[in-house]
């Protein structure tokens, strides 16, 4: 049982590491630059955690920040539960507000990329996922027997679930605690953090998403950037970015006192439906900051 565990463990970290540092710091927000064959590596195991298309996964990530809490987001809570957990993932295709060729071009044109996102029709992209992963854990219990198969594929399952529940848990705000006045509902929680090997501290990434360091304060474990550091200190990776929690603090404020935000917004043509959605969401938008002007007075 102790060696089973273990390969559980050492599975769990290797898949989640290939989300938090492959899909979600690599190729959602770019914030730091390796070889191709380096970026293969770090992405493999989080698409052997049955995390879909990396495409897919970028571009609705990009979206949840570009509308972030609004009716345009992907996956807010704010609109329901089961849909912020799982429901968006039963869609077939994009939205149209949601375009991967004009939001993902550093990715749309990668050949493997584009193989495993299936011309954009989802329920094939993630059938093609959980195929390969399926066929990875066939290999290994050919290879090592069946216990090292059920380790990894339990480990992957499990995985799975750190960006499902982030989604729900850190945008919950009684759940957790902020250390930047962003507009958004997003919070940092301790226990996501962990489990999510630095993912957790969402408001901190929310404050900062092009940066490659999420824990901020030291009691803030980020696993993630503990390992994205040493990939530099062995020349692996390059061009490493990273904001300083004094930087955020003073373009955000803190709980209690913040500042307004200047927002860069450059949306693509939308369907009727998303243009009404588009206008609630404005609203919403100059709502909050007007009231964030007005606290901060």
């Amino acid at each position: 049982m102790f060696e089973f565990l273990t390969l559980f463990l050492v599975f769990y970290i290797w898949h989640a590491l290939g989300i938090c540092i492959g899909y979600h710091r690599l190729l959602s927000h770019r914030t730091f630059v390796t070889s191709k064959f380096m970026e293969y590596l770090l992405v493999l195991p989080g698409y052997l955690a049955f995390e879909g298309s990396p495409i897919w996964w970028s571009v609705i990530h990009r979206a949840h920040h570009r509308h972030v809490d609004t009716e345009l987001d992907p996956h807010s809570p704010r609109f329901g539960l089961f849909h912020a957990h799982i429901g968006w993932t039963m869609d077939k295709t994009y939205r149209s507000h949601i375009d991967p060729h004009t939001q993902a071009k550093d990715l749309t044109n990668d050949p493997i990329y584009k193989f495993l996102e299936q011309g954009g029709d989802w329920s094939k992209a993630h059938a093609l996922n959980f195929g390969i992963g399926f066929g990875f854990r066939g290999i290994l219990w050919a290879l090592f027997g069946w216990q090292v198969a059920l380790a990894s594929l339990l480990a992957g399952l499990a995985v799975l679930q750190i960006p499902l529940m982030l989604n729900v848990f850190c945008h919950m705000t009684h759940l957790g605690y902020k250390n930047y006045s962003t507009e958004d509902d997003s919070v940092n929680v301790w226990w996501v953090g962990i489990l999510a090997c630095g993912e957790g501290w969402h408001n901190n990434h929310h404050a900062s998403p092009g940066s490659a360091q999420s824990g901020m304060k030291p009691f803030e474990f980020d696993l993630a950037w503990q390992v994205i550091k040493l990939l530099r200190a062995l020349n692996l990776v390059r061009n490493v970015n990273v904001i300083p929690h004094e930087r955020l603090v003073a373009r955000f404020g803190e709980p209690g006192n913040p500042k307004p935000v200047e927002e860069l917004v450059a949306e693509p043509v939308l369907s009727q439906t998303d243009a009404q959605a588009q206008a609630k969401s404005e609203s919403v938008r100059i709502r909050r900051k007007s009231l964030v002007a007005s606290n901060s007075k």
